[in-house]
């Protein structure tokens, strides 16, 4: 028997090292993020049903919804397809699209108001302590324990207002280098001239040192601050949303094999197939496939439009029934989607010049604080020959004059008239948007989904014989269009039961059909079932050798819609309806209403640019939509509201979010607006008032940096109380 050669081990450091594989360790993949928008969501229950429905997917981690943004954010593996979940939850009965997760992520949080909130907080808890030390040298404390507690004072008081007062210095560092002022620049000079005065009387064991006052005048403003910041929500910009709804990939043809790819990567002459379901990744033709379009996002059309070879698409349009393969014509920036987000920039650009009544009052404040201390100074020290004296009062006249109460006048307000509103049902997103309602002269109403519901209501019903309804409720259980679902819908209400009709199948653009005891039965167009097309919305129904069978349709209007509109006529606004609906159908409800300005057939740019044109015109226009065709309007009007069931990009684009279903609210909102502006008004005139009797008296050295500072703050309760009477 041979011997045996015992193989040569490497050497290791430790045993686990000679079991180690010598082949390369394979990365785990990450999981991936996915963002649907879900704006047919509306309560709890909605949220329960869809996380549910959501988290029982093969392949998902976590699924979460948030109501505000009516948006659900899934962690998923690598795999996991968002159209994959659109269809999970279609069948559960909830329309969804999928969002760009890395567009959505740039703005996700509320930092701003955050660091408000901890600077806020730092003030107060530095201002109390500090007044608790001077409580002491108040009750008689003198020499070496006055000193103590004047440099207690100090070692707390610097330290705090750097950190607690940074916006402010920001602000006015910003404002100086422009070679311009603003309403920090005397609030900085303010807060440096009390602190450089109290660290000169500490140094010099003097009496009186400010510290509280300084801290106390950061704390009011800081609290000011973040009350306007509360009024209006910090969100992403309409154009970011809506680059957001643009699809993030599509199944380009090449060489006769589907391929995913980034439409990015999309160029103009791709062959691209969009399956039913699916939204248009770019602008293009039809060059193969027969289906249904939804483009209710794009013009507000209720009714989808048959799409065949040689049909024109544009990106953000859904397709409905049948697969689809269209050559692109615009990709990326170039698309009808894109330039939409494009004119939203433009008008957002254009409303953030609107001036609000603080920053007007601001022009005129700073510059004569700024001489008035300035004159102050000189002309003690020129009359006394002492620079203590004469800080001290240039230091009391900044404080009294300091406009912690103009500051206040405006968010005071706002706030008061958010929370009266909110209660019923209108939520304030941005901060001069009660301002701007309140100078409204003209009212303009989108059609679909605002004045009415938005989806088709069966409406002759009671006519229809019941074997046929009960025809047209089986072929229509096999569609998703939006014409078949109320079909099903009515007939579960009148408890029409659906007949055994056997081979259903849907053909696309057309119709659904099948057999039934060996006949054809088809639910469908009025040209493919052999009828005549009236002025409003219809589908038909044919059993062979009968005639067809007509079901209409109307899109029902929104509760309080009568009530909104006749109320703004009686407040002599004008009224206006916009709609991307057919002519017939936009003049029949503005003749119900009572509107006789109407525009129908509109595109997106066609609604901007007519805002654009009565602003022009000197009228201050509202604008009332829901829909991504009416983004662009909504951001050129001097204000604008959504329902909260609008799309994303509306609702974040719009300055007034409707949180429930009923319209009435709107006309009030438009007086609280006014009388908010009043109280905003008479705000200013109590600073005025209190700064034409404060400020002789400081300028006559009447009145310590301390006294200053308690008199400025209750000019500032003084407004707040003022504001609470809009409640």
């Amino acid at each position: 028997m041979g011997a045996v050669t015992a193989r040569p081990q490497p050497a290791a450091a430790c045993p686990g090292c000679v079991v180690t594989p010598t082949e390369p360790v394979r990365p785990i993949p990450k999981d991936v993020q996915l963002a649907l928008s879900l704006p047919t969501i509306h309560c709890q229950a909605c949220i329960s049903k869809v996380e549910r429905a959501l988290n029982a997917v093969p392949g998902v981690q976590s699924a979460r919804v948030n109501l505000t943004l009516k948006r659900a954010m899934i962690q998923a593996e690598p795999g996991v397809r968002a159209d994959a979940l659109i269809s999970v939850l279609e069948a559960e009965g909830f329309e969804s699209h999928e969002l760009d997760a890395g567009a959505l992520s740039v703005t996700g949080s509320d930092k701003a108001g955050r660091e408000l909130l901890m600077r806020l907080a730092v003030a107060g808890f530095a201002s109390m302590n500090v007044m608790l030390l001077s409580v002491s040298v108040w009750s008689g404390a003198t020499d070496a324990t006055r000193d103590m507690f004047h440099w207690i004072s100090a070692a707390i008081a610097l330290p705090a207002i750097a950190f607690a007062g940074k916006p402010f210095f920001e602000s006015a560092w910003s404002a100086l280098r422009m070679r311009r002022l603003n309403m920090d620049v005397p609030i900085v000079l303010a807060i440096a001239l009390a602190l450089a005065t109290s660290l000169w009387e500490t140094a010099l064991s003097g009496e009186h040192a400010y510290f509280d006052a300084a801290l106390t005048l950061v704390f009011f403003l800081l609290a000011g601050r973040y009350l306007d910041h509360r009024t209006r929500a910090i969100a992403r910009s309409a154009a970011q949303e809506l680059s957001a709804l643009e699809v993030p990939r599509a199944l380009r043809i090449k060489d006769g094999a589907e391929q995913e790819v980034a439409v990015a990567d999309l160029r103009i002459g791709d062959l691209i197939r969009v399956r039913p379901g699916g939204r248009m990744p770019v602008d293009g033709e039809i060059v193969e496939g027969q289906s249904e379009l939804d483009r209710s996002l794009l013009t507000g059309e209720t009714v989808p439009v048959y799409a065949e070879p040689g049909t024109g698409v544009s990106a953000g349009e859904v397709n409905l029934t049948g697969p689809l393969t269209i050559r692109a014509s615009a990709v990326g920036t170039d698309t009808s989607l894109h330039r939409m987000a494009d004119l939203v920039a433009v008008a957002e650009s254009g409303r953030s010049r609107y001036t609000s009544l603080a920053d007007s009052a601001a022009k005129l404040y700073a510059p004569g604080v700024h001489i008035l201390s300035a004159l102050s100074f000189f002309g003690w020290y020129l009359y006394s020959g002492d620079l203590r004296t004469a800080l001290n009062i240039a230091a009391a006249v900044l404080i009294i004059t300091c406009p912690c109460a103009l500051g206040l006048a405006v968010p005071a307000v706002t706030t008061a008239a958010s929370g009266r509103l909110f209660r019923k049902g209108m939520l304030i997103k941005h901060s001069t948007a009660l301002e701007r309602l309140a100078e409204i002269d003209t009212v303009v109403f989108d059609k679909t989904g605002t004045l009415t519901k938005g989806t088709p209501d069966l409406t002759n019903l009671s006519d229809i014989p019941r074997e046929a309804a009960s025809i047209a409720a089986a072929l229509a259980g096999a569609s998703s269009h939006p014409l078949s679902r109320a079909v099903t819908q009515a007939a579960e209400a009148a408890e029409i039961d659906a007949v055994a009709v056997a081979d259903v199948t849907e053909v696309p653009g057309f119709g659904s059909q099948g057999l039934l005891d060996g006949k054809t039965v088809r639910f469908g167009r009025a040209a493919w079932v052999g009828a005549e097309q009236g002025a409003h919305t219809a589908a038909w129904l044919s059993v062979d050798g009968a005639a067809p069978v007509e079901f209409r349709f109307n899109d029902a209007l929104r509760p309080g819609a009568e009530e909104a509109v006749s109320s703004l006529m009686a407040s002599e606004k004008q009224v206006v309806l916009m709609s991307g609906d057919t002519t017939g159908a936009v003049r029949a409800l503005a003749e119900r209403l009572g509107i006789t300005d109407w525009m129908a057939e509109a595109l997106p740019q066609d609604k901007a640019a007519r805002i654009i044109e009565m602003t022009g015109q000197g009228q201050c226009v509202l604008m009332v939509g829901d829909g991504l065709n009416d983004t662009a309007a909504l951001t050129a009007a001097h204000v604008s509201i959504s329902p909260a069931t609008a799309l994303d990009a509306a609702r974040v684009a719009s300055d007034i979010v409707l949180l429930g279903t009923d319209l009435s609210p709107i006309a009030e909102a438009c007086d609280v607006a006014k009388k908010a502006t009043r109280r905003i008004r008479e705000n200013f005139r109590i600073a005025t008032v209190y700064n034409v009797i404060a400020v002789p008296l400081a300028v006559a050295g009447l009145a310590t940096p301390l006294i200053a500072a308690l008199a400025m703050s209750t000019s500032s309760i003084t407004v707040s109380l003022n504001a609470l009477r809009l409640r």
